[in-house]
């Protein structure tokens, strides 16, 4: 495809542009695009660790390799559309935002009965900008931490009565394995 005036890859680019305004967003041509045009500024075929940060915006971490193939990179872009729509889902005023509400429907969707103080308790810790709601990513963070915790509460909660008793090292250990 390359040349040395440069001719037919700059046209395979441009056509490329153009018919991607034109293709479903989850196709594998769609997404092709969107890596080669819009996140390997390089064109080396591989997303460096710069370039990811840059397109992800502390969205999703990956493991320190160097980058990510295509497959990977198709694999996140997968992981943060479902996210998106998940987000979009409960965002019932299209603000952009998730306010404590919105994050006990979605959290009760997800099959969570906590009190509305703990939904005050995650919306303060979570809420980066102090606005009383989270962004896209920190509903991502608080969803994956309050799975997280969960889960290690669950191996504890035998009985599955909701009621656990461990010692203060048990619980250190349990939270550290967390965050």
């Amino acid at each position: 495809c390359h040349s040395s005036t440069g001719g037919p890859t700059v046209w395979i680019s441009a056509a490329i542009v153009y018919w991607s305004v034109w293709l479903p967003c989850g196709s594998k041509l769609y997404l092709i695009c969107v890596f080669i045009h819009r996140v390997d500024k390089d064109r080396s075929g591989v997303i460096s660790d710069s370039e990811l940060q840059q397109a992800l915006s502390n969205v999703i971490f990956v493991e320190n390799k160097g980058g990510v193939n295509f497959n990977e990179f198709a694999g996140v872009w997968k992981y943060i559309t479902d996210w998106q729509n998940i987000f979009r889902t409960y965002d019932r005023d299209n603000s952009g935002f998730i306010d404590k509400n919105e994050l006990k429907q979605a959290l009760t969707g997800f099959g969570y009965r906590l009190s509305d103080q703990f939904y005050g308790t995650l919306i303060d810790k979570f809420d980066r900008q102090r606005k009383g709601q989270v962004a896209f990513d920190d509903f991502i963070q608080c969803c994956i931490v309050l799975q997280r915790l969960t889960d290690v509460f669950r191996r504890y909660d035998t009985d599955q009565d909701g009621w656990i008793q461990v010692s203060y090292e048990q619980y250190l250990s349990m939270v550290f394995n967390v965050v």
